[in-house]
């Protein structure tokens, strides 16, 4: 069951002052554990990949992260970058204020050309931050990652004061249907919430607990 349950996870390590310590650690934990990938900054790439590379393990980085309101040229920028360095996922942080501006065009033009930047060499997750958005735009913004081609929908950073939850889970995976993945991300640290998310729909957990969720303990950290 550890084994199934790993390749859910991508073991994410994305605070500010993360060392080369701390990213040598998840690294090695990945390995061992086979989780799906680890989830690092950019500046990090570069190192897991070199590192992973003849491993199954992928590396998944952000985008626009982790307030969304980078310029579209910035965004893809760093998706070529990423891609160039090692990166096979990339997690973008769509635009929030045009999203909450009605700016949908905006959001889906935005989304549209990381995912091309990406296609064919990385799949693309759209972090549509869910803990500041209404219902309705929830709902708006996983329309629009999937009219723009992304690979998944994705809660939340952990950087805005909400995580991910049962509920949105449910309302994602109803608004996407199952052509598109669903990561959970933000405060999923035990494997009680874990299941909890996949048992609503989700196909990807992004947490730093991967080790304490795959052994059954409850883990600490919020990102």
């Amino acid at each position: 069951m550890s084994k199934e349950l790993a390749k859910y996870i991508d073991h994410t390590q994305l605070k500010p002052d993360t060392t080369e310590e701390k990213i040598s650690q998840i690294v090695k934990e990945a390995s061992e554990h086979g989780f799906a990938s680890v989830c690092v900054n950019p500046y990090w790439v570069s190192y897991c990949y070199e590192r992973l590379k003849n491993t199954d393990v992928k590396v998944c980085t952000v985008i626009g992260f982790p307030l969304g309101a980078a310029t579209t040229e910035t965004k893809v920028f760093e998706t070529n970058q990423a891609i160039k360095d090692g990166a096979t996922e990339v997690d973008m942080v769509i635009n929030i204020g045009a999203l909450k501006s009605n700016n949908d065009d905006v959001v889906r033009n935005e989304i549209e050309a990381v995912v091309n930047a990406a296609k064919g060499t990385a799949l693309t997750k759209v972090i549509i931050e869910t803990s500041l958005l209404s219902e309705d735009e929830k709902v708006r913004a996983c329309k629009l990652a999937k009219e723009a081609g992304a690979d998944f929908v994705k809660t939340s950073t952990g950087f805005s004061g909400g995580g991910a939850t049962v509920e949105d889970i449910k309302l994602m995976r109803q608004t996407v249907g199952n052509e598109m993945g669903v990561k959970a991300s933000g405060g999923v640290r035990d494997l009680e919430s874990t299941e909890a998310m996949i048992d609503a729909g989700a196909t990807r957990i992004g947490a730093s607990a991967g080790v304490d969720i795959i052994a059954g303990n409850r883990g600490t950290s919020d990102y």
